[in-house]
């Protein structure tokens, strides 16, 4: 009785370990399947924002050179608006008397 029992027992430790790396190796195979369509999946959306920056870049350079175009209109525009004082009674202002 006591050999059966430790027959059987061997024979479902063996049958444990087998399903252990059937697993193993199921769940490596998955993993690899999901790497591989995972690098696919990012391929292209990394191409994409290489895209999106060369964009940016673009864009960035067209607004530095109208920077610098426009630069100097601009503040000289801003700096008559400011010191270029003109004092004149207001249409609305009523002197009483």
């Amino acid at each position: 009785v006591c050999s059966s029992e430790t027959g059987k027992n061997r024979r479902l430790k063996q049958a444990k370990e087998e399903a252990q790396a059937e697993i193993e190796q199921y769940r490596l195979q998955r993993e690899k399947e999901f790497k591989a369509k995972e690098a696919a999946a990012l391929g292209s959306h990394g191409s994409c924002t290489t895209e999106v920056e060369k964009e940016t870049q673009e864009k960035m350079s067209v607004i530095q050179q109208n920077f610098q175009k426009n630069r100097e209109v601009v503040l000289s525009q801003l700096l008559s608006l400011v010191c270029d004082i003109k004092p004149e009674i207001h249409v609305n202002y009523r002197i009483n008397g």
